[in-house]
């Protein structure tokens, strides 16, 4: 079950627009706004990433990485299911 972020893409986006404009201090602005000192610094941090002022995975990469990464586990899962079958009639074959 996909987890539900507890602060919109509308929020943090505005969240980090009134940081950078404001020149209030982080932890300031995070208890103005009721978030935690550290989130407050990883949105502004990915702004930074995904404007490519800043290295690492930006929000779409990361996206994509969760994504295939659940396919993955589900791909693996079906294998296992698959050679417990193919196990199990072979199994059953050769009995007859």
């Amino acid at each position: 079950m996909p987890k539900i972020a507890p602060y919109s893409k509308e929020f943090r986006a505005e969240a980090v627009r009134l940081l950078r404009s404001s020149g209030r201090p982080i932890p300031q602005l995070a208890k103005e706004l009721g978030v935690s000192e550290q989130s407050l610094r990883n949105w502004s941090r990915q702004v930074d990433v995904d404007d490519g002022k800043a290295p690492g995975l930006t929000s779409d990469e990361r996206e994509e990485l969760r994504r295939l990464r659940r396919e993955n586990r589900i791909l693996a899962e079906e294998r296992e299911i698959l050679k417990k079958a193919a196990a199990f009639f072979a199994k059953e074959g050769g009995t007859r």
